[in-house]
């Protein structure tokens, strides 16, 4: 769970340092990826007795806004055709 958040973060910086719309919106989209990722192991998580299933929630409702604000973003990087 922990290489999934950093993974996450780490994707959005390399991502944002990159000098092009396109690389970026790639990168977003891997760490849209990394969130989703981090939702399903907090389900797991909680299975398995590692987490309540109050905090698989909250995790779980957390990633889930950010993949949508991480799409969100990716959306408004396109070019306008």
């Amino acid at each position: 769970m922990a290489r999934s958040a950093v993974s996450i973060a780490s994707n959005i910086a390399e991502g944002a340092e990159r000098n092009s719309a396109p690389d970026f919106i790639r990168f977003l989209h891997i760490a849209k990826g990394s969130a989703a990722e981090l939702g399903t192991q907090s389900i797991i998580a909680a299975r398995i007795g590692k987490l309540t299933q109050k905090e698989a929630d909250i995790l779980i409702a957390a990633t889930r806004k950010l993949g949508g604000q991480l799409q969100s973003l990716a959306k408004s990087l396109k070019p306008k055709t």
